[in-house]
Order: C-alpha cells, then structure tokens, then sequence
C-alpha cells in the first residue's frame, strides 16, 4: 500500500480518536494506526469523564472507532516502525512492511507507565496497585491504603490520598525517614509510617491483600499506590527530530513529554502531539480534548495550505486560460463546443439593424458570423484558434455565405482592427482579466465607424451565485454599466447597458435565471 491521506493520526486512545472525528467531520481523509494497547487497558472504568462516567474504556475506544467511522475516517491495526519526510509530506513505515503518506502528523501514542521493580506490583497495575487518586480514590475510599515511596514526591501522594480514606499509610521503602517537619504533618493527619523496603505484593485469590516487607513482616491493605516513571512513547517522534523533554514536580523528574504549543504543534512542521505524549499528567477527558485542539489546528493548517495551492493554480489558470494554446486545446477536446446557434442578444440587438460591415470578435465555431451574413452584413469573423476558424468555415460553406465572411486567425490585444472600419463590432462573452479587457475594449470603441454600433454582451458577475457553475474568474467578469462608464459620452449615445436575464438549465436538470450583461452603444 502506498495511499496518501490528509491526515494520519498515530494511536487510537481518546486523543487520537477526538482528533480522528473532528478532521473526519471536516471532510478530510484520515487513517488511525493503532496497536490496541491503550495505556488504561488494564483500568475497569474511565472516570471524570462527564458523560462517560464509568465507561470501560474498551467501550468508548468502540464507540469512538464507530464514530471516526461513520464519517469516512479509516483504521489499521499495527505499529510505526519510522516516520520520514517525503516531499511536502510524511512517510511512515509500518511494521507489516507497508507504507503510507500523509500530509500532517498527528501522533498520540500515549506514553508507558515504568512500575518499581517490586515482584507482585505489575500483575496487579491498574485494578488495586494506583497512581491517579482522581481516576481511582473513589473506588478505594475507606479503604486502606499504602503509598509506596519512589521518591520525594511520596508525602505528597499520601496526604492527596488522605482525601480519600482515614486509613492511609506510607511505606517507606528505599526512602528516607521523614524529617521533623513532615514527620508532623503525616502525623497531624493520622498517616502511618512504615520503615523498610517492600519485598513483594501479596495477593490472596484475585485481590491485594498486603506487602510482605523485607523483615517478613506483612501489612494489611486493600490497595497500594505508586509514583510511576512516565516515558513517551516517542520512536517515532525522535526521528523526525523531537526529543522528550523531562518534566520535573516539586523539583523531581516525574517523566518527559513531546513540547508543544498549546494546539499540540511540534517544532517539527506538519506535525502535531496530543494526550500523554504531549502532557503525561492528563486525564482521559483532557487528552480527548486536546485531540480536538490539535485536529482543529491540522485543519485550519491544510485550509491554509489548500488556499495557498489554489491561489497559485488560479493564478495560472488566468494567465494561461484565454490564450491561444488553451484554445487550441479546448476546441480539438470537442466536435463541437458551442450550440451551433447564434447568441440570443446578438439576435434581439442587430435583427432590425440595416446589414454593413460587421467585426465578430472571437467569433469560434462560426454561428453569429453566419447569422450576420445570411442577413446580408459583410463579416470580418476573428479568432484566436485555428480550428475554431476551420470549423467556422465549414459552416459558412455549408450555409451558402462562405463569400460574406473573411476569417481572420489573429489575437486583437496584438493586431487592434482597424479604427472607424466597421458598421457594428460585436464581442460576445469576451471575457479576459481586467486590464486587458479594458484596453481591448477601447480598441473595439475605436474600429466603430461614425453612426455604428458596439455591442458588447458578457456574463454578469451575479451568476456566480447561481449553480451554473461558471467559470469562477470574478474578476473576469462584468457589468454592461462598466463598459458604458469607460465610453466618452461625447462620442457615444448608450442605447442599453441592462443585465437581461436568461433561463438556462443547471448540471443538475433544474432551471434557472442567468444575467447577461448587454451593452448597445451607437458612435455619434
């Protein structure tokens, strides 16, 4: 496999998956790679999750997966082995020897709980061996319970726990006696102090029953709580060039995290952290919020990117989308690309008109030439593709009036007609970019003969808003008061300049209004 998606989302917990919906919903194309081995596995429940309350946490990953789903996001089970630059995206090596790309990273691996090394403690990790009193104190309160001291911090977790239950004891362990002052407090708050390493947790049946200490004596609980070492789970992180960075609590190091800004972005562009590996001291619902953030963030990201792509291609587009080559290609795309018949406002405009000489600018396949000259008008018929001008001919010959036009293969914005030379110049739906069509006007103005007529028809900038769906160059299009605004009033009498409306036939087979913008205007 080789697929290219928006976004993939590294690790399927609560953070992962909160960002996984909020870009599925935001229409983007996202895989989650999960190894189902979330750092909660071993917990019954999810708690202080409002909502959620006492969810287990198998339940709402499947909810959440069900979710993602329902709005297109996609799933793989498996590892990142290693994570790559490719191009203006990612490459990431999955452990199956497959691969995929992404344009963004969003990595929520988690991070792994390093337990004392105390026979009997990992067995029990998760059910009644603690470490968060808000994930799982109300399940022991009034209990009794053990704080196992891994560091400074261990008076700290038995006064929180002393919230908890009455009957909290520390068990010293490797540490130190309590000096004075905290000797006090411990003791102000009834919390007993027990001297000597724990050997081993005791367990009777499927439940904690005690420690065994290294004298052999034993000391009953129901629960034992413990300072985990907190390590990111950030392999694949490290080679893209993000380093944990230790995280230290009351001036002990209590682990390390990926640093990142408040939506989760990285340092390393494209790439953004949410959950524990971003903040090892979150819960399931702040880890499930900060996936949300960093979603949020990875979409408004690629809008920017998106923009930044279609600028240029628009760009382009008008530089490129009216002038010759493009022509070319668009008419040898098709048999035919117009009706065949000539333009409706050509039609209301120049029926009652005595024929003369007539300029059809950007006359195509021929139908408005042709028009003109079966009325008897003498057609100067200019285009800027020669297989327009091929089949324009053709239809002449075949309507019987191939000797009233001249078919001329010029670009008019290089070879202007001639000034005062014609009876009537007709531009239909000469559309080019602002300055160019200004000037090319101009020069249309100027080839009218005194007691002629310019008219000049085009697509009103208000078709945008229907469902035609346009060509979506604004600026490219006009109104007829903004050409009648560029004409000297000294030398034109304004006959029309009105958008005249027109029923057309959507992609969608529904009927709607379209405006033409029509300029008649005679030379004085």
């Amino acid at each position: 496999m080789d697929e290219t998606y928006d976004v993939v989302v590294v690790g399927g917990g609560a953070a992962g998956l909160s960002g996984a919906l909020a870009l599925s919903r935001a229409r983007r194309s996202v895989l989650v790679i999960d190894s189902g081995e979330p750092r909660n596995a071993p917990a019954d429940h999810v708690h202080n999750y409002l909502g959620r309350e006492g969810t287990p946490p198998g339940e709402l990953y499947a909810v959440g997966r069900a979710e993602v789903a329902g709005y297109g996001g996609q799933f793989r089970t498996g590892r990142v082995d290693a994570a790559t630059r490719d191009d203006d995206g990612f490459r990431l090596s999955l452990d199956d020897a497959s691969s995929v790309r992404a344009r963004r990273l969003l990595v929520a691996t988690g991070l792994t709980d390093e337990l004392p090394d105390v026979p009997g403690l990992a067995k029990r990790w998760g059910r009644d061996v603690l470490h968060c009193p808000y994930c799982h104190g109300w399940e022991v309160r009034d209990r009794r319970i053990g704080v196992l001291a891994t560091g400074p911090l261990a008076v700290h977790q038995a006064e929180m726990w002393r919230q908890w239950s009455a009957d909290v004891l520390l068990l010293l362990h490797d540490a130190p006696a309590p000096d004075e002052e905290t000797a006090e407090r411990l003791a102000a708050r009834s919390i007993a102090v027990v001297p000597g390493p724990v050997a081993e947790v005791e367990v009777t049946g499927d439940a904690l029953t005690g420690v065994r200490l290294a004298d052999g004596r034993s000391v009953a609980l129901d629960a034992v709580v413990v300072a985990t070492r907190l390590t990111p789970r950030a392999d694949l992180l490290v080679g893209l060039g993000l380093a944990p960075e230790e995280v230290a609590m009351g001036g002990y190091v209590i682990g390390a995290q990926i640093p990142a800004d408040a939506t989760g972005a990285t340092t390393v562009p494209g790439v953004w952290v949410a959950g524990n590996i971003a903040d090892l001291r979150g819960q399931v619902i702040t880890s499930a919020a900060a996936g949300l953030t960093a979603g949020a963030a990875i979409n408004a990201d690629l809008i920017a990117e998106d923009t930044r792509a279609a600028v240029a291609a628009y760009r382009q587009l008008m530089a490129t989308a009216f002038e010759e080559p493009a022509w070319e290609e668009r008419y040898q795309s098709r048999p035919a690309v117009w009706s065949g018949r000539p333009n409706p406002q050509l039609v209301a405009e120049v029926a009652d008109l005595p024929p003369g000489r007539a300029l059809d600018v950007g006359s195509g396949e021929g139908a408005d030439a042709v028009w003109l000259a079966e009325r008897g008008w003498q057609v100067a018929a200019v285009d800027i593709s020669t297989v327009a001008l091929g089949r324009a001919a053709a239809h002449a010959d075949t309507a019987g009036v191939g000797d009233r036009i001249e078919f001329t293969h010029a670009d008019l914005r290089d070879k202007p007609p001639a000034e005062g030379a014609y009876d009537l110049v007709s531009a239909q739906f000469m559309h080019l970019p602002p300055v160019q069509r200004r000037e090319l006007f101009a020069r249309l103005a100027d080839a009218v003969a005194p007691g002629g007529v310019l008219l000049i028809v085009g697509h009103h900038p208000s078709d945008l808003w229907t469902s035609a769906h346009r060509m979506h160059m604004p600026d490219m299009m006009y109104t007829a008061q903004d050409v009648a605004a560029s004409l000297d009033p000294a030398r034109w009498e304004i006959v029309t300049a009105e958008e005249r409306p027109r029923t057309v036939t959507d992609p969608h087979g529904e009927q709607i209004t379209l405006h033409d913008a029509v300029l008649l205007a005679r030379r004085r």
